[in-house]
């Protein structure tokens, strides 16, 4: 089992081991790791009992909330490396060329824009990446908030409607 399966695991048993009341807050952690995010805690919140509807706002708002941390703090390194380098009086050096993946992510952004890339990339990508790296390429923070919010929804939305409805189907 991978270290993500295991952490999902232990997510579902922890669910299973912890008052009614406390089960959301969990599925909220869940939904704020990278890699599980809302759309992989809505459904331990759906297999762990929770109902659905409180297991997706709970998922969504962890993943959100990391997305927000994120966000506010790419956006402050970026303009602290921008009022840094614009206060040096030395000769620039030559730009180092962008790698690989830069340069896909930037194709990606100008062929999508920010809707395309937040909607998208979570089949590729967690979202926190997302957002720091839209944040990086200079797009403002309340459309990169916009656009992840939105995706979070539509992810988790997905999720928790699938997760439900084959545990309907499984139990009936």
């Amino acid at each position: 089992m991978n270290p993500i399966e295991t952490l999902v695991r232990n997510f579902q048993d922890l669910v299973a081991q912890v008052p009614d009341i406390v089960q959301p807050l969990i599925v909220m952690l869940a939904g704020a790791i990278p890699f599980i995010e809302g759309e992989g805690a809505s459904p331990i919140g759906v297999l762990g009992g929770i109902h659905p509807i409180v297991a997706g706002i709970a998922a969504a708002s962890g993943n959100f909330l990391s997305v927000l941390a994120v966000v506010l703090l790419s956006t402050r390194v970026r303009t602290t490396a921008a009022a840094r380098r614009a206060r040096r009086v030395e000769t620039p050096a030559e730009p180092k060329p962008e790698s690989k993946g830069r340069q896909r992510f930037r194709r990606y952004l100008v062929r999508f824009g920010v809707p395309g890339a937040s909607i998208l990339g979570p089949l590729a990508i967690p979202t926190q990446f997302t957002s720091a790296m839209l944040v990086a390429s200079g797009t403002p923070r309340g459309w990169v908030l916009l656009w992840q919010a939105v995706a979070i929804l539509v992810w988790t939305t997905v999720t928790t409607t699938l997760s439900w409805g084959m545990l309907t189907a499984l139990l009936a």
